[in-house]
């Protein structure tokens, strides 16, 4: 359960691959669990999916939220001061979602230096449907690039294997299959296996790596 991951959890993924959807739905579900949740959105790679837009939302959740130091959905000058407070502040359970690719991970430079790798985690959020992760080849190639860009190593992946609201169970045991395969390769554990309750209309198959994640829909409006 998420509140047994260790303080920091940083979330990373490939485009597509549905990382900021996961972060906002497990600082939701941490915060049954741990009475002072903060989120940092540091994703500056996705211009379309922002953690940040539902901050009034998270925020009447309990949840505190950390973008930019000016206001505006499309601004990307994180406050410096804001996102390293919360790796300074022991008291609270910090989720940072990341940006995926090279380019994204360098914003984690600002609080590198001090974190703790032992209070750390850094997920790997996969859809194999994408076409750079459909493979374990690529989903390691992927995960190579990020660890360079950001001097940390992936502690776990997820599999947020959809194909948003046509995903089938299928679907998602076939990511099962793939991530596996990157599993046994990498030695990195499958952390989670995550699905949209409202999207399934089955039980998850038996034998699924990973701990069951259901979520909802918080980034995605209706229509998409």
């Amino acid at each position: 359960m998420v509140q047994h991951d260790k303080r920091i959890t940083i979330m990373t993924g490939h485009y597509g691959s549905g990382k900021t959807e996961f972060a906002v739905n497990y600082a939701i579900k941490l915060s049954q669990f741990s009475p002072k949740v903060t989120l940092g959105d540091l994703d500056i790679v996705n211009v379309y999916f922002r953690s940040r837009e539902r901050k009034a939302q998270l925020m009447e959740m309990g949840i505190d939220v950390i973008s930019s130091s000016i206001e505006g959905d499309s601004v990307d000058i994180p406050a410096v001061a804001a996102i390293t407070s919360p790796v300074r502040d022991k008291s609270t359970r910090y989720i940072v979602d990341l940006g995926g690719n090279d380019t994204g991970t360098m914003v984690l430079g600002r609080i590198r230096p001090l974190l703790d790798l032992s209070e750390t985690d850094f997920f790997m959020v996969v859809n194999t449907n994408r076409p750079s992760t459909s493979s374990p080849e690529g989903i390691l190639k992927e995960m190579k690039s990020i660890e360079a860009a950001s001097g940390l190593k992936v502690t776990g992946f997820v599999n947020n294997t959809n194909l948003i609201r046509e995903t089938t169970v299928e679907n998602i045991a076939m990511g099962d299959k793939i991530l596996r395969q990157a599993e046994g390769l990498s030695k990195v554990p499958i952390k989670y296996i995550s699905y949209v309750e409202e999207v399934l209309h089955e039980p998850l198959p038996k034998g699924l790596s990973g701990e069951p994640f259901p979520m909802r829909f918080y980034m995605r409006k209706d229509w998409m």
